[in-house]
């Protein structure tokens, strides 16, 4: 039950990152710049104190590498959403970032069965499918700018996998990932905007749905198996388009329903076919 319950609240907070980011952009409450670093500085400064408390924080752990990697996942996430819905940005992101990480099982020598590529298959259709031109298309540079978020939380993820700390890691990689982040800030400066309710919802996405959440998932991931704590992600794209619908006024076209179908789909039936030398790990967030 206590599994249970830190996996849930784990995935809503996951969600809202996606949620208080399109609302906030949405209005025009805030730059992209600003929010990404307001929420990533919010994000540190909460790690570092739930770390003072509860492990033994080293300054070896993590490295300006994937402090970098972070950046680059951080940046385009935030200008995409001035372009995507919540559930169009959540659904692409959730896609590539899965299909990075079982691309780079196969590179390492994995050999999928049968039923495991079929699943890819269809989830890259279901994403070629949402871009294609027509009715309901998302913006085509927004879905770019968030395949590249996705594709940087993807190798993110996988650089973290094996981590003796991952928390300690994660916390490290995000104080290292501010100064960059400030620097954007300054080339974005004829963009500069902010407003109080802007700066509420970065920190409410820096302090409860990243840093916050982080822990709560590292807590839940002490309960769940590999296969499944990737599986229940799927839920993710899911509660963030219900979110959009129910707080934001959003839409769910039939091209987005469709193509979150097949895409969570086949990386459903990609991850329950996997073997034992699977490239998820419960490391892997």
């Amino acid at each position: 039950m206590q599994t249970a319950i830190y996996t849930i609240l784990a995935l809503v907070a996951f969600a809202a990152n996606s949620v208080l980011c399109r609302v906030a952009l949405r209005n025009g409450a805030i730059d992209p710049a600003s929010f990404s670093t307001i929420r990533f500085a919010s994000g540190a400064v909460t790690l570092l104190l739930i770390t003072s408390f509860t492990s033994k924080r080293t300054s070896a752990a993590g490295s300006w590498t994937s402090a970098g990697i972070l950046f680059f996942y951080a940046i385009p996430f935030s200008f995409a959403y001035t372009r995507l819905s919540a559930a169009a940005g959540a659904l692409i992101l959730f896609g590539v970032v899965q299909l990075t990480m079982i691309t780079a099982g196969l590179w390492d020598g994995e050999r999928p069965r049968p039923l495991q590529w079929f699943g890819m298959g269809l989830s890259i259709a279901g994403l070629a499918y949402l871009l294609l031109p027509g009715v309901g298309t998302p913006s085509l540079p927004g879905a770019a700018l968030m395949s590249l978020a996705g594709f940087c939380w993807g190798a993110y993820s996988l650089r973290g996998r094996g981590a003796a700390s991952p928390l300690a890691q994660t916390t490290n990689n995000f104080v290292r990932s501010v100064p960059l982040l400030l620097v954007a800030s300054l080339l974005t400066i004829p963009q500069f905007h902010i407003e109080i309710t802007g700066a509420l919802y970065a920190v409410m996405s820096g302090v409860v749905a990243s840093g916050a959440g982080y822990v709560i998932w590292y807590s839940a991931l002490r309960g769940l198996a590999a296969t499944r704590a990737a599986v229940v992600q799927l839920a993710v794209p899911i509660l963030a388009a219900t979110a959009g619908v129910a707080f934001l006024g959003e839409t769910l076209s039939p091209r987005l329903i469709l193509s979150s179908v097949a895409v969570l789909g086949g990386i459903a039936i990609s991850i329950g076919g996997q073997t034992p030398r699977s490239p998820i790990s419960p490391n892997d967030i």
